[in-house]
């Protein structure tokens, strides 16, 4: 309780300092000048909080405590039992209505001291660098004015502090101005990606039509072989391949039906067996019914093998060879095929005629492929390289557009991330800072990773990746060198999941931020099993600081 008392007692003095409403020889003893106003009249002194309580002035600071608010002893210790630290109220009340006994501090920062401090025989230079809490000379103390030198040491240090919390402010400035930036950049992008998938989306809707006016030109193209013969040497081509296709998969039926036959011999074995040798007396109803239904298949009526029809596939899969069949006699035609008679006929057509006719050839021919009644050329052999050239355009065109589309949304979450006070994290975004601890080094990356790294070599484990930022309050003992936390509310980046600990859970890390002029990790604890607390330093939290210090301040007073 001490502890919260001297911090806010210590924070009020800067307030003071300016209220000069008063000489400092017309308050009693203890009094601070923002209360001067509650003892000017000289007879008669109205309790602070209390006001329907009245008492003589000559019972100020006369070390009895008369009012219910302590407020008659502002210089003596009279009053301390009372609860602290209560703002001064109209309305009745039994808590302290000064915040202590009020210490000058000539050349250095006024302040109050705890009530329970005044002429305890202790100097208190913490807070009452005069020595004027101890008037009384309680055990002979005399505590000796040390404003001077206090004051000076404390300006030393007041004016370090204050170069690095401006030099951090400062960092922090360009900070926010780089995440501008790249904000802009994500902003500029997008606006560039929108433009150019309009264009790609043009781009593959002509080259769709493209392939389809490619692939209905081609399929007006008269079929044409090798050999003279054109049309027929082609029609010979598919059908012996066609001829060679059914043969290899009767083979292929024919083996698949010999091994099932065999399979039901072998079953049909085990199953006579099992009749014969299974004991009718054992009373189980499954064993009986299965030898019942066995029985009935087996005096069922089966079909027998056709030695006939074996006989006929044996002739069936013999090579074409064996029945005088030659494909290569039927390939070989010398005479001129009918669209090669046709082509001759056009020779002696006018021009204009010859591209009128061609071209209606052509439509019959398409709408021909189109209802199913002639084959596509791509059925009947290679597709052509025009097709291919043109296919292989459209996927270019339709993979860039991919590419552009899931670049657009990465933009756009990017845009909807959080990242912090005035995005100053974007600015931050994968930077790692680390610090050595006993065996390992431990290290934050910021919006990314931690990670523990052994000192001696070997991998590193995982300590959580980043899920999102969020506010706490802490309340800790802020060491001599700054390097902490404090207490009040502070912003932290959270980090789960991270590898799994054995016998325990996926790790984690709580990284906690407070201001500094760069980038340190100050402290690692593991709070426990793999659950672990980073206090990191950093310029990107300091803007705001001594606000949220003055509005703590006058929420403990």
């Amino acid at each position: 309780m001490r502890t919260v008392q001297l911090e806010a007692l210590i924070l009020l003095a800067p307030a003071i300092t300016p209220v000069l409403a008063a000489s400092d020889s017309s308050r009693p003893r203890g009094v601070g000048p923002e209360f001067a106003k509650f003892f000017k009249d000289a007879n008669t002194f109205t309790c602070i909080s209390s006001p329907s309580v009245k008492i003589p002035f000559s019972r100020v600071n006369d070390d009895y405590c008369d009012c219910p608010d302590g407020s008659d002893e502002p210089g003596t210790s009279a009053c301390s039992y009372i609860s602290p630290l209560s703002p001064p109220t109209v309305e009745e009340n039994t808590s302290l209505a000064l915040p202590g006994f009020y210490c000058k501090n000539k050349g250095h920062l006024p302040a109050y001291v705890p009530f329970t401090n005044v002429n305890d025989g202790i100097c208190d230079y913490e807070q009452c660098c005069d020595g004027s809490e101890e008037w009384e000379g309680v055990g002979g103390v005399k505590c000796e004015d040390k404003c001077k030198e206090i004051g000076k040491e404390w300006r030393k240090l007041d004016d370090a502090r204050q170069k690095s919390l401006n030099n951090a402010n400062r960092k922090r400035k360009e900070l926010v101005t780089e995440a501008a930036r790249l904000r802009k950049e994500v902003e500029d992008r997008l606006q560039t990606l929108a433009t150019e998938i309009q264009g790609s989306e043009l781009k593959v809707s002509g080259l769709e039509k493209e392939l389809t006016d490619i692939e209905r030109a081609e399929k007006g193209k008269v079929i044409r072989g090798a050999g003279k013969g054109g049309r027929m040497t082609v029609l010979i081509s598919l059908a012996k391949g066609r001829t060679e296709e059914l043969r290899s998969q009767l083979e292929k039926t024919r083996t698949e039906r010999n091994d099932l036959k065999k399979r039901i011999v072998d079953l049909e074995s085990i199953l006579t067996q099992f009749k014969v040798e299974y004991n009718p007396n054992f009373n189980d109803e499954g064993v009986k019914s299965a030898v019942r239904r066995w029985e009935d298949y087996a005096a069922k009526d089966h079909p027998k093998d056709d030695p006939t029809r074996e006989a006929d596939l044996d002739e069936i899969l013999e090579p074409d060879e064996s029945h005088g069949l030659t494909w290569a006699d039927y390939e070989k035609d010398d005479e001129e095929s009918d669209v090669d008679v046709l082509y001759q006929f056009e020779k002696y057509l006018p021009a204009s005629l010859r591209t009128w006719i061609d071209q209606k050839l052509r439509d019959l021919r398409i709408m021909l492929i189109e209802n199913g009644i002639l084959a596509s050329p791509a059925a009947e052999g290679d597709e052509p390289q025009a097709i291919k050239d043109a296919r292989e355009r459209l996927k270019s065109a339709q993979d860039d557009l991919k590419k552009n589309r899931d670049e657009l949304e990465k933009h756009k979450a990017d845009l909807d991330t959080d990242y912090g006070p005035a995005e100053v994290f974007r600015a931050l975004k994968s930077k790692c800072v680390s610090h050595e601890s006993g065996e390992y080094t431990y290290e934050v990356c910021y919006l990314d990773k931690t990670k523990q790294i052994p000192r001696k070599g070997g991998a590193h484990t995982g300590m959580g990746n980043f899920v999102r930022i969020e506010k706490i309050m802490v309340d800790d003992e802020l060491p001599p060198d700054g390097k902490g936390l404090g207490s009040g509310e502070r912003w932290a980046l959270k980090y789960e999941n991270g590898n799994h600990c054995w016998n325990g859970p996926n790790r984690s890390t709580l990284v906690v931020l407070a201001c500094a002029d760069s980038d340190e990790v100050w402290k690692t604890v593991e709070e426990e099993k793999c659950v672990y607390r980073m206090e990191v330093g950093t310029p990107a939290v300091c803007e705001g600081a001594k606000k949220a210090d003055d509005e703590r301040a006058k929420d403990e007073l």
